[in-house]
């Protein structure tokens, strides 16, 4: 099987809303290339996207396989929701759609789902948020992923969501000075909420994140993103 052949490649790909970015990876999740980017398609149709997908893996090399990272609800395969990309994307079967443009099998997995895959320890309750154009979450108990858990449309604070309160539009809005304030009390909010042993912040926003966080909040890489696509071959 593929899968047990040890010089397997694994192309990672992970569709933001500003950015489609793709990496190469070994057999144990390790960087083979660096990391393509291209500006997302406006509008972000699926086919303008697989043609970005399509661009980027040209330039990446060989690959045997790929995991996509996609910004909504994803159910085998099948993309049902894309608040930040374009509203063609809902019930679109992309796992089946860029196997046959790649040639190559293909798994597809929530973003943020991705990202956790790549950052958490596999012990307790573990939560992932990240902060870019939207606002993504993920939930693991003991490794164990609850899957599509789309915190970031759910209400935060003064009748408005997580998304609509700390994703881009608004960080550009109100500054970074009153964006962190609000994360302080998303974190507090959140830890009350789920009582997690560890939340892991990224995305690519998460670099503007200044805040002294609790021991138990650990800021982590935009590029786990990519390296967590390993996960999604693992059995």
């Amino acid at each position: 099987m593929l899968e047990d052949n040890g010089s397997v490649r694994t192309l990672s790909v992970d569709i933001g809303g500003s950015g489609v970015k793709t990496m190469v990876l070994d057999i144990t999740g390790k960087p083979l290339t660096e990391r393509g980017r291209l500006e997302t398609p406006q509008p972000a149709t699926p086919e303008v996207v697989i043609n970005a997908i399509a661009v980027l893996a040209a330039n990446q090399g060989e690959f045997h396989r790929v995991s996509v990272g996609f910004p909504g609800v994803v159910r085998s395969g099948v993309t049902e929701t894309a608040v930040n990309l374009h509203s063609s994307w809902v019930g679109f079967d992309l796992a089946t759609e860029l196997s046959h443009r790649l040639d190559k099998p293909v798994r597809v997995i929530n973003d943020a789902d991705m990202q956790g895959l790549g950052a958490i320890a596999g012990k307790g309750v573990e939560l992932v948020i990240t902060l870019g154009t939207g606002f993504g979450s993920a939930l693991f108990v003991d490794g164990k992923l609850v899957p599509n858990m789309e915190m970031g449309h759910h209400y935060f604070r003064k009748g408005k969501t997580y998304e609509q309160q700390l994703g881009r539009a608004a960080l550009e809005k109100i500054g970074e000075k009153k964006w962190n304030k609000r994360l302080k009390k998303a974190i507090n909010s959140l830890q009350h909420l789920f009582n997690y042993d560890c939340l892991y912040i990224g995305g690519g926003e998460a670099v503007r994140v200044n805040l002294e966080l609790p021991l138990n909040v650990k800021l982590i890489p935009n590029i786990t993103g990519l390296l967590g696509g390993i996960a999604l071959w693992r059995n």
